[in-house]
């Protein structure tokens, strides 16, 4: 009864040593997208931001172009967003602006593969879509 106890922690033990999947890049928004809810929208900008963080870490730099491009588009549809919470409508837009204008200069320093102003766009940008959170 023992061993087959201990071979079934040993079992479990091997089956939860995985590597994580690799995360879908999130395809880009159609232009003539009608408002879609504010959560869809935070946490696709959330989902972006840590795309970025991690395209980082790892040097991916074209990776790290692409979360800042989805980031920029994210951040111009989310004054547009239906089912905003009220605590954050008043502020909606001046944070969506800033975080577009991050994304801008996240992009632009993914191109020049310029660490330093890469890390500091990061710590910028996750800040501001922390502030968007809901509750």
């Amino acid at each position: 009864m023992r061993r087959i106890g201990w071979t079934v922690a040993i079992l479990l033990a091997l089956g939860g040593c995985t590597l994580p999947q690799e995360r879908v890049p999130l395809r880009p928004l159609p232009e003539d997208t009608p408002p879609l809810p504010y959560a869809e929208l935070l946490t696709r900008a959330r989902y972006q931001a840590t795309a970025a963080t991690e395209a980082f870490f790892v040097n991916k730099w074209g990776d790290l172009e692409d979360a800042a491009k989805g980031l920029e588009q994210t951040a111009r549809f989310l004054p547009k967003a239906e089912e905003v919470p009220a605590k954050i409508k008043p502020s909606l837009s001046t944070v969506s602006e800033e975080i577009r204008k991050e994304a801008l200069k996240l992009r632009e320093a993914s191109k020049n593969k310029d660490a330093q102003e890469v890390n500091g766009t990061l710590q910028r940008l996750n800040l501001q879509v922390r502030e968007l959170r809901l509750d």
